[in-house]
């Protein structure tokens, strides 16, 4: 297949503060001459934050790594776990086609994807919400067929299942990754033969790990805080396994009025203006918009509540809900430290 460069590329790509520091780390892993071994950590974090690598993102890491940006585009255009063009605002599904999946179903999978989010591959639903792709294995043959959604599988999927996790996402919930039939990791389908006094964990560890992170498709900015301990063991027989939680989509804050309206300034304070490009997300062009109606610096934005986002995404920005899905009250309260 011929992997190229999308067409449509964004202005800029930085990486946030937390991200170029755990970035800056990876490099000092290797002496000095050899900073190159760390482009695919750098590229996955990359795609981890913005959800696919862009060519600014390229030479960024190439830039960090004193690489010819021919280098690193031969490495994210090679590795087809690198996304060369944008993918859904809130997942990228990936199907897996191969033997033991077509097999089990994995074209009734591919045809719900075609049906519910779009007819192509790599083509955005029309809410801009999903994208998806058919993948070579993926290495989850007992619990076939399976995706891979954002960072997680769901396995031993159902057309009915498949419908239902989608719509769940779709809704703003954190659908439960792992097997999807009751079924304990990989064990037979009929039940344990062996091991029968087996008191294991609710979960196995990737499952457990994911449920109490509950963060399967969320964008990585570098400062979540790691779960170091899986959650405690429940023996099967005394107890049900819980549901896990899941994020209820908030209330959505609408802006009624002008009085709604965040602080903004006629010029730059004295000092001139914060250099707003630092907060990921936000390019050159916009940066201009934003100056030309009066936002200057980072406090401006790092003090915004809730109904002055929800203004702001009226009246100053092009893309709606950018400025909530890349934290930009978050990043400027950083960048103000």
């Amino acid at each position: 297949m011929l992997r190229r460069l999308h067409a449509i590329q964004p202005e800029s790509f930085a990486f946030t503060p937390a991200n170029l520091a755990w970035a800056e780390g990876q490099i000092t892993k290797y002496p000095e001459g050899r900073q190159a071994s760390a482009v695919i950590p750098l590229l996955w974090r990359a795609q981890e934050q913005e959800g696919w690598v862009s060519q600014p993102a390229i030479e960024h890491v190439a830039n960090m790594l004193g690489m010819a940006e021919i280098r690193v585009l031969e490495v994210a255009s090679f590795y087809f776990m690198f996304q060369l063009q944008p993918v859904g605002a809130i997942a990228h599904v990936q199907v897996c086609g191969t033997t033991t999946c077509m097999i089990c179903g994995a074209e009734d999978l591919i045809g719900i994807c075609r049906e519910v989010i779009a007819p192509n591959p790599h083509e955005i639903s029309a809410d801009g919400n999903f994208s998806w792709e058919e993948v070579e294995c993926l290495g989850a043959c007992a619990n076939a067929p399976m995706a891979q959604i954002g960072k997680d599988y769901y396995e031993d999927l159902t057309a009915d299942s498949f419908r239902k996790i989608l719509a769940g996402f779709a809704r703003g919930d954190v659908p439960k990754p792992g097997s999807q039939n009751g079924r304990f990791s990989c064990e037979p389908l009929g039940g344990l033969t062996t091991l029968k006094d087996f008191t294991g964990e609710e979960f196995n560890g990737s499952v457990g790990i994911a449920v109490a992170l509950g963060d399967t498709v969320k964008r990585i900015q570098g400062d979540e805080v790691p779960v170091l301990t899986r959650p405690k063991p429940k023996p099967k027989a005394k107890a049900k396994p819980e549901k896990a939680a899941v994020k209820k989509p908030a209330e959505p804050v609408v802006a009624t009025a002008d009085a709604d309206k965040p602080v903004l300034l006629s010029k730059p304070r004295d000092g001139g203006a914060d250099d707003l490009k630092k907060i990921s997300g936000v390019g050159p062009k916009l940066e201009k918009e934003l100056n030309g109606a009066g936002v200057f610096h980072f406090d401006q934005i790092a003090n915004w509540s809730a109904k002055e986002i929800a203004w702001a995404d009226e009246n100053l920005v092009s893309f709606k809900g950018r400025i909530t899905r890349d934290e930009w009250v978050k990043q400027a309260k950083e960048l103000m430290k």
